[in-house]
C-alpha cells in the first residue's frame, strides 16, 4: 500500500502537470481521464491505513481527518487558482497542482510505514491494532464477487453515490452557478466561493468524531455509524433551497450546509469498509467498490447540470432540486438496505486468532 498510494500520485501529479501542454478537447479529456484512474487509488488507501492503525472506536475521526482534506483542497484551490489565474495564467495553475503532489509522494515515503514495521510502535500497541482486526487470514481469490452479492455492499455503494452526486455538484458546476446566477466575479469568487469549502473542513472532523463518541459512549456500532450518516445526508438536502433565493448571504448559507452536511456524512461512508470488511485484505476492495459506484454520479452530475442548463436557458433549479433529492436517497439507502455494521461472513474464508509478529 505504502508503494502503491506513491505510484498513484506520481501518476495524477504527471497528468496535472501535462495538462499545462494540452492542444485541443481530446488531449485534455485524454489527460483528465488519466488523471482519475491515478486518483482512483487515493481513497481506498486512505481507508486501508485507518482500517490498520486504529480500532474501531477511532476509526471515524481518522476518517474525517483525511477526508477533510479533499474540502481543505476544494476551499483553497478557489482563491490560489483564481489568483495564479489572473497572476500568470492557467497553465501554471497545472503545472503548481501537479509538482504539489510530487513533493508530497516523498514525504509520504518518508514517513509512512505500516503497524508491524513501524519500528518505534510498542509492542503493546501493536497488539491492540492486530486484535482490532475481523482476522487474519487471507482472502480467497474472487472474494470481491461474493462481495458483490451482499445486500449491505450494494446499499453503501448506492449511499456513497447519492453523496457523491451532492459533492460532485460543488466539484464541477459550483463556480459556474456563482457566477452564473449570482453575479460573482473572479475575485468573490475566490472569497466568498470558499466558504463552503471552509465550513466541510472541521465538519468532516466533527462527523467522525461524533460516530466514534457515540460507539465509545456505549451505542452498537450500527446506530453510531447510521445516525451520523443519515443525518449529515438529510442536510445535504438542503442545496435545493438554495435554487429559490436571490439573496447571496442566504444562497452561501444553504450551500455551507449541504457541503458541511456531505463532509459530516463522509468520514462515516469511509469508516465502512473497515467496520465491514471480513478480512484485512478486502478493506481496500470494499472502499474501492463504493468508490468507483460514487464516482459514476461525477459523470452524471456533470453531464446532467450541463443539460438542463442548456435546456432551461441558465437555470439551475432543476439540477439544485435533483441534488437535494439524491441526498435523502442517500440517507434512505444507509437507513433501510445497508444491514448491521459488522464484519461481513465469507463463505470461503476462515479467519484464525491474529498472530502478532515479534519484532527483532
Amino acid at each position: 500500500m505504502r508503494v502503491s498510494y506513491a505510484c498513484a500520485v506520481i501518476w495524477w501529479s504527471i497528468c496535472t502537470a501535462l495538462t499545462a501542454g494540452a492542444t485541443g478537447p481530446y488531449s485534455i479529456f485524454a489527460l483528465r481521464l488519466a488523471l482519475g484512474i491515478g486518483e482512483a487509488g487515493s481513497y481506498p488507501s486512505n481507508a486501508k491505513v485507518a482500517a490498520v492503525w486504529f480500532p474501531k472506536g477511532e476509526r471515524g475521526i481518522a476518517a474525517g481527518i483525511f477526508d477533510s482534506g479533499s474540502r481543505a483542497g476544494s476551499a483553497l484551490s478557489l482563491p490560489l487558482v483564481a489568483l495564479l489565474i489572473a497572476w500568470l495564467g492557467w497553465k501554471l495553475a497545472f503545472v503548481a497542482a501537479g509538482g504539489l503532489g510530487l513533493i508530497w509522494v516523498f514525504v509520504w515515503l518518508a514517513l509512512y510505514h505500516d503497524p508491524d514495521k513501524h519500528r518505534s510502535l510498542p509492542a503493546n500497541e501493536l497488539a491492540t491494532l492486530k486484535a482490532a482486526q475481523p482476522c487474519s487470514a487471507t482472502a480467497p481469490p474472487g472474494a470481491w464477487r461474493e462481495l458483490l452479492r451482499r445486500r449491505t455492499v450494494w446499499g453503501m455503494m448506492l449511499g456513497f453515490f447519492c453523496a457523491n452526486f451532492v459533492f460532485y455538484f460543488f466539484a464541477t458546476w459550483f463556480p459556474s452557478y456563482l457566477v452564473s446566477a449570482h453575479g460573482f466575479s473572479l475575485k468573490e469568487l475566490g472569497l466568498i466561493g470558499m466558504i463552503p469549502g471552509l465550513v466541510a473542513i472541521p465538519a468532516a472532523w466533527l462527523g467522525g468524531w461524533t460516530s466514534d463518541r457515540l460507539y465509545q459512549k456505549g451505542w452498537s456500532l450500527t446506530a453510531a455509524r447510521k445516525s451520523c450518516l443519515v443525518g449529515g445526508l438529510l442536510l445535504s438536502s438542503v442545496i435545493g433551497l438554495s435554487a429559490f433565493t436571490t439573496q447571496t448571504w442566504l444562497c452561501i448559507t444553504f450551500l455551507s450546509l449541504s457541503f458541511g452536511g456531505i463532509a459530516f456524512t463522509g468520514a462515516n461512508i469511509w469508516s465502512l469498509p473497515a467496520d465491514i470488511a471480513p478480512s484485512p485484505d478486502l478493506v481496500a476492495t470494499l472502499s474501492g467498490l463504493q468508490n468507483s459506484a460514487a464516482n459514476i454520479a461525477g459523470i452524471v452530475i456533470a453531464s446532467f447540470t450541463g443539460l438542463m442548463v442548456s435546456l432551461t436557458h441558465g437555470s439551475f433549479i432543476i439540477p439544485l432540486c435533483a441534488t437535494g433529492i439524491f441526498g435523502l436517497l442517500g440517507a434512505l439507502s444507509y437507513l433501510f438496505i445497508v444491514g448491521p455494521i459488522a464484519p461481513l461472513e465469507l463463505s470461503e474464508t476462515l479467519c484464525v486468532p491474529a498472530a502478532h509478529p515479534v519484532r527483532s
